[in-house]
């Protein structure tokens, strides 16, 4: 099967006049039956930086993009902006996460799109927004509500803003509890100074029953995000009776690069990514 076609730079929000954008990537016309899944993707970057067509430099090299594999694979992609946090600070960037979720739901008919079935993805500080996104939360710190997605996908997501600084590796290039540091930037506060703040941003917060099922995946060389945000995080959605899927791999820094730039961990990933989002198609 191949992929269809791309729609680029359509306008789903304006908030503020700001508008934001985000790319459609659909099934080849033909080979599919009834309504597609669709997947939700937000970019990392830390919130400050980043674009909606990349995955980072080793996935970025593919032949395929993985946006181009899961529409192969008979999913609608949506890859979507979000405020940044030089433009806004929490949970603007959850607020847009949830709008172009609610995008694809309202034009679900036009693009043939199966709107029980709407997953969500994201990378590092997309991750976060995925996760947050699938808990149903809205970002003030309260109880969880629904979640609008059917399954949440996310790699090496920062999920704890509280604790994270204490979990860096020892080669850290940098923590959350840094002066500056994106997490800081992102909340409008040190994390440590403004521990309601951090909460209300961090996925931990929103863990309970209502979870939708997750597929988490980290390096456990990384030296952004430390890898016990996904354990620690992973732990306590299985706690709650969630599904959860953990998958570490050995050696891999952020961007799931290794220390001889062999691509076969970014691709064993995607692989087990689209094989998730596969069979929560035919469960949903």
């Amino acid at each position: 099967m191949t992929a269809g076609q791309v729609l680029k730079g359509i306008e789903f929000s304006h908030p503020g006049g700001l508008p934001l954008l985000l790319d459609l990537y659909l099934p080849a016309a033909g080979t599919l039956r009834g309504p597609v899944p669709a997947v939700v993707h937000f970019h990392g970057g830390g919130w400050r930086m980043g674009e909606r067509s990349s995955l980072g430099p080793v996935t970025d090299g593919f032949s395929l993009t993985p946006f181009e594999r899961l529409a192969a694979a008979g999913f609608a992609v949506v890859s979507a902006d979000y405020r940044l946090s030089s433009q806004a600070v929490f949970p603007a960037q959850l607020e847009d996460a949830l709008a172009a979720v609610s995008w694809i739901r309202a034009h679900a008919a036009d693009f043939n799109v199966d709107p029980g079935r709407i997953f969500a993805w994201g990378d590092s500080a997309g991750g976060h927004l995925a996760c947050l996104v699938g808990l149903g939360a809205d970002g003030s710190g309260a109880p969880a509500g629904i979640s609008p997605v059917a399954a949440v996908a996310a790699w090496y997501p920062p999920t704890d803003l509280i604790r994270m600084g204490a979990q860096a590796l020892p080669d850290a290039v940098a923590t959350a509890d840094d002066p500056g540091s994106r997490e800081a930037l992102l909340i409008g506060a040190q994390p440590a100074d403004a521990p309601d703040k951090a909460a209300a941003a961090s996925p931990l917060s929103y863990v309970g029953g209502h979870a939708p099922p997750f597929f988490l995946a980290h390096g456990t060389a990384d030296r952004f995000v430390p890898p016990a945000q996904a354990t620690t995080f992973a732990a306590a959605l299985e706690a709650a009776g969630a599904d959860v899927e953990l998958l570490l791999i050995e050696g891999a820094d952020h961007m799931w690069l290794l220390p001889d730039k062999d691509p076969a961990a970014a691709q064993k990933v995607l692989d087990a990514t689209i094989d998730f989002f596969r069979r929560q198609a035919q469960a949903s």
